[in-house]
């Protein structure tokens, strides 16, 4: 194919996926499926790796992210991004609309919408095409994060329609509930700490150096402020309306994200709808915002120094309830940390009915200076944790007890520590602990790990109280008379126990290091570790230099790692269950060889013949390594096509061996 026809295809591709795009997130109405979607995109990648120059910068294949930002570059706002008068009273709501009337006097509209509670962003759009995306920062500058918004696919990349030259569109960025709480699941998972709330999360993610891991978080926008478009409509709520035509994902009328009213009264049911309907959002709000609608009446209303006359918002007060704390109780994780839990006399909050709530670790407890029976506030963290927020002072018995965190495991009764640096304590006793016991071998047999049918927490406790098994290896020499004597397990019971450890010795072997259970080691870094270094072997002898090389892998992880192997008896479990046929290594691809065995690459640039991800491939198939940046160890700089000179000066001055792609590909031939 050649460049002109390659250019009518991916133009054509282009467009095609623009629209699926916007049916599938803006729409919610998707006509292909996703793997047909996929393999659109993937045929637009192929053309623009064989064709460099048709690789726009607002290309769909923007979508998945890859870029790498060291530093936001600081921009000055076009137009100012003023904050808005905030209150949390009705009456002042109806100070505000009378203040208003008194300065217009004739009859006004409102425009009334839900305040989303995430991060406010500006966007420019030149000729159509997505330029720069700026935070609010001071109002008056911001942060650029360009790279980092194209990731999210409800904000198109090109316009359609009859749109301005050039224009700025603003709203906000947040995190969807369900993505959120997925986000966490992963945390857990990996033993780490969870995030506190969506927004800031939201905020942290919109700031991450690595556009793709953005793109995999699943951040989402309404637009909603539309700045430089001169006469476009007479209204706010009319071009609201209107920039939907050209793309923008807009609040909905329909679902009454947006309303239009001209009477106090109209304000005041929308506040009240939302105030009881929020907590059935898959987003969270918090508050309402009310402008004037007419933007003739906005500029005679005008400004103050920090905020506009014509707009204010009503915050909702965060629901909080007062009751009584009856005990602190503490759990013990599968990894050993140990969680304080706060048992409270049960109450109604968010719809809910609430009877703990997490007091996260010994520095909470502390901060809240808890006593027992204590009268204490609660309040759901980000509308989701409930967590105690403060104590009625003025009700507390002047004989009250302090609570002190525990000193040993509530479980096996041995002493507990806490790591400098670290947020928990924890139970050493990994091997003698009933509960981490336990823990670790239902970690083992969940469904992201071996997925093992046929048993349950409720069999794991059965079987390890029988002293049947004290640790997941031991599933594997199980026989049916052993457990069919279990409290509850009949004939069939047993058969569908042992038929599910049978069938999980086919999963790959990912999925058996995730199952193993190391700190730190969720299911995204078992996919790393593994497709670095093939087989259980290699990982037990990498050094800590060699782990921190892999992507994602950084000290603590590393460390975890030689920790883990550095232990005898999981060396013995590993190989038992080696011996027991489980999956330990990668199969090799054919045409693989060990030519680069013990060499480390960074490819870098655009390139003709193959994408940088099928080089890596060709790499690691014959042996080799890729490594993310250049140092020392270094063995080869595979360089294409735009290639940053930094990178390139790097390795000259290193001595590193620079190969084109005809040289990489003459290496791979010899």
């Amino acid at each position: 194919m050649n460049l002109s026809k390659a250019k009518i295809e991916a133009k054509k591709l282009t467009n095609e996926l623009n629209k699926h795009n916007h049916l599938y997130y803006v729409e919610n109405n998707p006509t292909i499926s996703d793997y047909d979607f996929d393999m659109l995109l993937k045929r637009l990648q192929e053309l623009e790796s064989q064709f460099p120059e048709l690789a726009d910068e607002n290309s769909p294949t923007k979508r998945v992210g890859g870029d790498i930002t060291k530093k936001f570059e600081t921009v000055v706002h076009k137009y100012p991004m003023l904050s808005l008068s905030n209150t949390y009273s009705e009456e002042e709501i109806e100070e505000w609309v009378t203040r208003v009337k008194k300065q217009v006097e004739d009859d006004l509209e409102y425009v009334c919408e839900l305040k989303y509670d995430g991060v406010a962003i500006g966007i420019q759009y030149v000729n159509g095409r997505l330029k720069q995306a700026v935070t609010r920062g001071d109002g008056s500058q911001g942060e650029n994060v360009t790279s980092n918004v194209k990731t999210i696919r409800t904000i198109p990349l090109t316009l359609k329609g009859d749109f301005p030259d050039d224009f700025e569109i603003r709203g906000e960025i947040f995190f969807p509930l369900n993505n959120f709480q997925k986000l966490n699941e992963q945390k857990r998972e990996a033993g780490e700490q969870e995030f506190a709330n969506p927004r800031n999360t939201a905020s942290g993610t919109l700031k991450m150096q690595d556009s793709k891991v953005v793109a995999e978080r699943g951040l989402d926008c309404y637009l909603y402020g539309v700045y430089g478009t001169g006469d476009l409509r007479d209204g706010h709520f009319e071009t609201v309306q209107k920039v939907a035509d050209w793309g923008f994902k807009i609040p909905s009328e329909q679902k009454r994200f947006i309303e239009k009213t001209n009477s106090i009264d109209g304000v005041m049911d929308f506040i009240h709808y939302w105030s009881e309907e929020r907590g059935n959002l898959p987003f969270e709000i918090d508050g309402i915002v009310i402008k004037v609608n007419k933007y003739h009446k906005q500029e005679e209303l005008g400004y103050t120094a920090k905020s506009p006359r014509w707009a204010i918002s009503y915050k909702f007060k965060t629901e909080r309830v007062e009751t009584t704390l009856q005990e602190v109780t503490y759990q013990v994780g599968r990894t050993g940390a140990i969680t304080p839990v706060a048992n409270l006399e049960a109450v109604q909050l968010g719809g809910t009915t609430v009877k703990r709530a997490s007091l996260y670790n010994a520095d909470q407890i502390a901060k809240l200076d808890l006593h027992e029976n204590d009268r204490v506030f609660v309040e759901k963290g980000g509308e989701i944790i409930p967590k105690i927020v403060g104590v009625n002072l003025d009700v507390r018995a002047k004989d009250a007890k302090k609570i002190d965190f525990i000193h040993e495991c509530p479980e096996c009764k041995t002493e507990l520590v806490r790591e400098e640096g670290e947020a928990h304590h924890y139970c050493p006793n990994e091997k003698g602990c009933p509960t981490q016991i336990k823990g670790r071998i239902e970690h083992f047999i969940s469904r992201k790990a071996m997925n093992i049918d046929g048993i349950g927490a409720e069999t794991v406790d059965a079987l390890v109280e029988a002293k049947l098994i004290e640790n997941y290896a031991d599933l594997y020499t199980l026989t049916f008379d052993e457990i069919y004597d279990l409290e509850r397990m009949a004939d069939k019971s047993a058969n569908n126990l042992l038929k599910g450890v049978e069938v999980s010795k086919n999963q790959p072997f990912s999925k058996v290091l995730f199952g193993l259970g190391i700190r730190f080691v969720g299911e995204t870094v078992a996919k790393k570790l593994v497709k670095s270094l093939k087989n259980i072997d290699n990982l037990m002898n990498a050094s800590f230099d060699q782990l921190i090389e892999i992507d994602e892998i950084g000290d603590r992880i590393a460390e975890s790692i030689l920790a883990f192997f550095e232990d005898e008896e999981n060396k013995v479990i590993v190989a038992r269950l080696k011996s027991y046929g489980l999956v330990f290594e990668i199969e090799e691809k054919e045409n693989s060889s060990s030519k680069f065995e013990g060499k480390s690459f960074v490819v870098s640039g655009v390139f003709t013949a193959f994408s940088r991800n099928e080089l890596k491939e060709l790499i690691e198939i014959n042996g080799g390594k890729n490594v993310g940046s250049i140092s020392k160890k270094t063995n080869y700089v595979v360089a294409g096509d735009k290639m940053g000179p930094s990178k390139l000066q790097k390795a000259t001055d290193l001595g590193i061996t620079i190969l084109s792609e005809d040289d990489f590909i003459a290496l791979l031939n010899e």
